[in-house]
Protein backbone atom coordinates (compact mmCIF):
# COMPACT_ATOMS: atom_id res chain seq x y z
CA UNK A 1 0.00 0.00 0.00
CA UNK A 2 1.93 2.96 1.23
CA UNK A 3 5.88 2.79 1.87
CA UNK A 4 7.53 3.57 5.14
CA UNK A 5 8.68 7.25 3.83
CA UNK A 6 5.73 8.02 2.14
CA UNK A 7 3.46 7.20 5.84
CA UNK A 8 6.05 8.69 8.02
CA UNK A 9 6.42 12.06 5.84
CA UNK A 10 2.53 12.03 6.80
CA UNK A 11 2.10 11.13 9.88
CA UNK A 12 4.08 14.51 10.49
CA UNK A 13 2.48 16.36 8.42
CA UNK A 14 -0.31 15.70 10.44
CA UNK A 15 1.17 16.55 13.53
CA UNK A 16 1.58 12.69 15.09
CA UNK A 17 3.89 12.74 17.71
CA UNK A 18 3.14 8.56 18.66
CA UNK A 19 2.33 5.84 16.50
CA UNK A 20 1.00 2.81 18.89
CA UNK A 21 1.12 -0.71 17.31
CA UNK A 22 1.18 -4.13 16.72
CA UNK A 23 1.93 -4.59 13.28
CA UNK A 24 1.26 -7.14 10.66
CA UNK A 25 3.03 -8.26 7.74
CA UNK A 26 1.95 -5.53 5.58
CA UNK A 27 1.58 -2.55 8.02
CA UNK A 28 5.00 -3.98 9.33
CA UNK A 29 6.99 -2.60 6.42
CA UNK A 30 7.04 0.81 7.68
CA UNK A 31 8.49 -0.46 10.89
CA UNK A 32 11.99 1.59 10.14
CA UNK A 33 11.06 4.34 8.28
CA UNK A 34 9.13 5.20 11.60
CA UNK A 35 11.97 4.18 14.05
CA UNK A 36 14.80 6.23 12.04
CA UNK A 37 12.22 9.16 12.35
CA UNK A 38 12.87 11.64 15.38
CA UNK A 39 9.53 13.51 15.24
CA UNK A 40 7.77 10.18 15.91
CA UNK A 41 7.97 7.78 18.67
CA UNK A 42 7.17 3.89 17.45
CA UNK A 43 5.42 2.18 20.31
CA UNK A 44 5.11 -1.36 20.59
CA UNK A 45 2.53 -3.18 22.24
CA UNK A 46 2.34 -6.74 23.21
CA UNK A 47 -1.73 -7.17 22.85
CA UNK A 48 -3.69 -4.76 20.43
CA UNK A 49 -5.69 -3.76 23.78
CA UNK A 50 -2.88 -2.19 24.98
CA UNK A 51 -2.88 0.01 22.33
CA UNK A 52 -6.05 2.06 23.02
CA UNK A 53 -5.27 2.73 26.49
CA UNK A 54 -1.52 3.99 25.83
CA UNK A 55 -3.18 6.01 22.91
CA UNK A 56 -5.68 6.97 25.23
CA UNK A 57 -2.85 7.90 28.05
CA UNK A 58 -0.96 9.77 25.43
CA UNK A 59 -3.67 11.60 23.98
CA UNK A 60 -4.62 12.69 27.62
CA UNK A 61 -1.14 13.54 28.08
CA UNK A 62 -0.92 16.12 25.35
CA UNK A 63 0.36 13.80 22.75
CA UNK A 64 -1.37 13.05 19.38
CA UNK A 65 -1.22 9.67 18.90
CA UNK A 66 -2.07 7.38 16.20
CA UNK A 67 -2.99 3.46 16.87
CA UNK A 68 -2.11 1.19 13.59
CA UNK A 69 -3.06 -2.87 13.57
CA UNK A 70 -4.73 -5.63 11.77
CA UNK A 71 -8.54 -6.27 11.82
CA UNK A 72 -8.18 -9.34 13.83
CA UNK A 73 -6.50 -7.01 16.59
CA UNK A 74 -8.97 -4.19 16.24
CA UNK A 75 -11.82 -7.37 17.21
CA UNK A 76 -9.47 -8.23 20.14
CA UNK A 77 -9.36 -5.09 21.41
CA UNK A 78 -12.93 -4.17 21.07
CA UNK A 79 -13.69 -3.75 24.80
CA UNK A 80 -10.63 -1.11 25.42
CA UNK A 81 -11.47 0.68 22.14
CA UNK A 82 -14.88 0.97 23.49
CA UNK A 83 -13.68 2.51 26.67
CA UNK A 84 -11.47 5.07 25.19
CA UNK A 85 -13.54 6.03 22.18
CA UNK A 86 -17.26 5.85 23.93
CA UNK A 87 -16.80 5.71 28.22
CA UNK A 88 -13.84 8.45 27.65
CA UNK A 89 -15.11 9.78 24.68
CA UNK A 90 -11.12 10.41 22.94
CA UNK A 91 -11.15 11.09 19.34
CA UNK A 92 -8.29 8.66 18.48
CA UNK A 93 -7.83 7.62 15.47
CA UNK A 94 -6.79 4.04 14.00
CA UNK A 95 -5.10 2.77 10.65
CA UNK A 96 -6.18 -0.72 10.59
CA UNK A 97 -5.11 -3.46 8.25
CA UNK A 98 -7.95 -4.74 6.29
CA UNK A 99 -6.91 -8.73 6.17
CA UNK A 100 -7.77 -10.23 2.80
CA UNK A 101 -9.98 -7.46 1.48
CA UNK A 102 -7.98 -7.46 -1.79
CA UNK A 103 -9.19 -11.45 -2.07
CA UNK A 104 -12.61 -11.52 -3.52
CA UNK A 105 -12.77 -15.33 -3.08
CA UNK A 106 -11.66 -15.30 0.73
CA UNK A 107 -13.27 -16.47 3.14
CA UNK A 108 -11.88 -15.03 5.51
CA UNK A 109 -14.09 -13.59 8.06
CA UNK A 110 -11.98 -11.17 9.33
CA UNK A 111 -12.62 -9.50 5.67
CA UNK A 112 -16.46 -10.50 6.57
CA UNK A 113 -16.90 -8.19 9.64
CA UNK A 114 -14.44 -5.46 9.47
CA UNK A 115 -16.46 -2.85 8.21
CA UNK A 116 -19.64 -4.27 9.49
CA UNK A 117 -18.41 -4.05 13.03
CA UNK A 118 -17.12 -0.34 12.69
CA UNK A 119 -20.46 0.63 11.25
CA UNK A 120 -22.26 -0.91 14.11
CA UNK A 121 -20.20 1.39 16.23
CA UNK A 122 -20.32 4.15 14.65
CA UNK A 123 -17.23 4.93 14.10
CA UNK A 124 -16.17 7.73 11.16
CA UNK A 125 -14.49 5.01 8.29
CA UNK A 126 -13.05 5.27 5.31
CA UNK A 127 -11.33 2.76 3.07
CA UNK A 128 -8.48 2.93 1.11
CA UNK A 129 -7.91 0.24 -1.66
CA UNK A 130 -5.33 2.21 -3.62
CA UNK A 131 -1.55 3.22 -2.89
CA UNK A 132 -3.06 6.38 -4.40
CA UNK A 133 -4.94 7.74 -1.42
CA UNK A 134 -2.54 8.90 0.54
CA UNK A 135 -4.18 12.21 0.52
CA UNK A 136 -7.76 10.98 1.54
CA UNK A 137 -6.26 9.65 4.77
CA UNK A 138 -4.77 13.23 5.60
CA UNK A 139 -7.61 14.35 4.75
CA UNK A 140 -10.02 12.14 6.91
CA UNK A 141 -7.86 12.58 9.88
CA UNK A 142 -8.18 16.12 9.78
CA UNK A 143 -11.21 16.06 9.56
CA UNK A 144 -11.89 14.13 12.22
CA UNK A 145 -9.16 15.20 14.75
CA UNK A 146 -10.69 18.91 13.89
CA UNK A 147 -14.42 17.59 14.60
CA UNK A 148 -12.70 15.90 18.22
CA UNK A 149 -14.56 12.44 16.80
CA UNK A 150 -12.73 9.24 16.54
CA UNK A 151 -12.02 7.73 13.17
CA UNK A 152 -10.66 4.47 11.16
CA UNK A 153 -8.64 4.24 8.25
CA UNK A 154 -9.01 0.99 6.84
CA UNK A 155 -6.13 -0.15 4.43
CA UNK A 156 -6.99 -2.76 2.12
CA UNK A 157 -4.51 -5.82 2.48
CA UNK A 158 -4.22 -9.05 0.10
CA UNK A 159 -2.60 -10.09 -3.45
CA UNK A 160 -5.38 -11.10 -5.57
Amino acid sequence: MFTGAQITAAFVDLGITHVVWLPDSTLGTWDAAIEQCPALSLVRVCREGEAWLIAAGLYLGGKQPIVVMQTTGMFESGDAMRNALFDLRLPLYAIIGHRSYLLPHSTDSARRFAEPVLAAWGIDTQLLASPDELDRFAQHYRACIQAGRPGVTLLAEGKG
